[in-house]
């Protein structure tokens, strides 16, 4: 048998993907890996919006 013959599990989670062949843990897995990925969307979010509100007070008149 070669690894080519077996199914492959997508590594990223896609939004619109089918969820039926995926267990419990794998979509307990899932939802930890989006969570873990809208934290580093805050933090970025946050950290542009300090940059800004700097740069808008360094440019006032």
């Amino acid at each position: 048998m070669f690894d080519d013959d077996l199914p492959k599990k997508p590594k990223a989670h896609e939004v619109g993907m089918l969820l039926d062949a995926m267990s419990v843990e794998e979509l307990s897995d899932r939802i930890a890996l989006l969570e873990a990925e809208i934290a580093r969307l805050k933090a970025a979010i946050e950290h542009k919006q300090k940059s800004k509100s700097v740069a808008d007070s360094l440019f006032k008149l």
